[in-house]
């Protein structure tokens, strides 16, 4: 660590006396949702998310819950995906139709060339935006660790519709905010301005891919 580092971080710790190391109360005391005649309803709520994510070069499907498993499987045979990595703790049914391709449990030991060398990932979220068509994942079940999202250049996200929330605020709620979240707008800005990679910067995938599992029947937004 350099000298002037080192001094910036002194003067913060100094600025921030007794009340360092201690959790900052998150306000949660505003009840803004997104409104308007455009989305009355769940349905509409979950359609301007499958519009928006569209509109920024992700790939939407929407599909039942029984057809998951073969959705996963078209969308990666689609996509060229024969080897891929996963979350420890996907569920099985997600890859149960997959036939011909190699599939990686992660894991903490696996190290940045494991992941590299990964065609693709699959995972879940924890939540996604319609406003922003944002997906965001805060490490939880069928996510798996950040770098696994990171360093892949496939992503196939599975997000269930009663995870599709209409604004930033909304999504905040339902966020553990001292959980590690990573927030997906779409495809990369790089995917779109330039042809290839740039050597030792990590832009996350190049190709986004979501799977939309839609519930038997709409209801009201709250």
């Amino acid at each position: 660590m350099s000298d002037a580092k080192r001094e910036i971080l002194h003067r913060v710790r100094a600025a921030l006396g007794e009340a360092r190391g201690t959790q900052v109360k998150i306000p949660r005391d505003y009840h803004y949702r997104l409104v308007g005649a455009d989305v009355a309803t769940r349905a509409d709520v979950v359609a301007l998310f499958s519009e928006r994510l569209a509109d920024s070069l992700a790939t939407v499907r929407h599909v039942g819950a029984d057809e998951l498993g073969t959705a996963v499987a078209a969308a990666l045979w689609g996509a060229g995906v024969r080897r891929l990595v996963v979350p420890a703790d996907l569920p099985y049914g997600w890859l149960a139709e997959l036939d011909g391709v190699q599939i990686c449990a992660d894991s903490a030991a696996a190290g940045v060339d494991a992941l590299t060398e990964a065609a693709g990932v699959v995972t879940g979220c924890a939540v996604a935006i319609a406003q922003t068509c944002t997906i965001v994942l805060d490490g939880g079940r069928a996510q798996g660790r950040r770098a696994l999202t990171l360093l892949p250049g496939y992503h196939l996200c599975v997000v269930h519709a009663d995870q599709i929330v209409g604004s930033v605020p909304e999504a905040i709620e339902r966020l553990d905010p001292y959980r590690p979240l990573t927030w997906i707008s779409g495809a990369p800005a790089a995917a779109r301005l330039e042809p290839g990679r740039t050597e030792g910067v990590r832009h996350g995938p190049r190709v986004l891919d979501v799977l939309v599992v839609d519930e038997a029947a709409p209801v009201r937004a709250g």
